[in-house]
């Protein structure tokens, strides 16, 4: 249990104080104090994998369970997102969509994940499109809570949408859809044709 197994681990205990937060009643405050903690949490990624990478201190473990963490933290933070939002159509309709083909593109990596640690006894790990759509998630997350409160301040509002959150979410679906096609298609030789 190296520190940036430490660092994973903590984001998977921040997921359940992130969704205590955004399920409390809407307001400037928390969703001030939800995008602060889910942005700290998002850090814990960043530096679990720098120091790992920069100390020699990469672990199947912290292969295996960094991306676990990673879909808890942000699919929990949109599903709450879109309870949030059930007032708002279009951004419910939006993180619905987002959190469906979230949860069946993660369930789908994570299947390969399964396979290709059976089959091949390799651990699969993140690849570069998977981190850039681990980032436009956390962006998206960050847009949805930040947004409402620019609004509320005057500072930004647009014919009563939220311009920064969708055009953020358009650009996590492309991703989401894109890098698993990429990892699918990457490790499907490792399904056994003949089971």
């Amino acid at each position: 249990m190296n520190l940036p197994n430490k660092l994973t681990v903590l984001r998977l205990c921040l997921v359940p104080v992130i969704i205590a937060i955004l399920l409390c009643p809407v307001n400037i405050y928390t969703n001030l104090l939800g995008a602060f903690v889910f942005l700290a949490t998002a850090i814990t990624d960043m530096l679990d994998g720098k120091i790992a990478r920069k100390h020699g201190l990469i672990t199947d473990f912290g292969k295996f369970l960094d991306p676990l963490a990673d879909k808890f933290m942000v699919i929990s933070a949109m599903m709450c997102i879109m309870y949030r939002s059930h007032s708002e159509e279009i951004i419910f309709n939006v993180f619905m969509v987002l959190v469906m083909v979230t949860v069946f593109r993660e369930l789908a990596v994570a299947s390969i994940r399964l396979i290709a640690a059976k089959n091949a006894n390799i651990v699969v790990a993140a690849n570069m499109l998977g981190k850039i759509k681990t980032v436009s998630q956390i962006v998206c997350v960050m847009a949805a809570l930040l947004e409402p409160v620019l609004a509320n301040i005057n500072l930004l509002f647009f014919l009563g949408y939220y311009p920064i959150t969708l055009i953020s979410a358009l650009l996590t679906l492309v991703m989401t859809v894109w890098s698993g096609i990429v990892y699918i298609k990457t490790y499907w030789k490792y399904l056994d044709k003949n089971m």
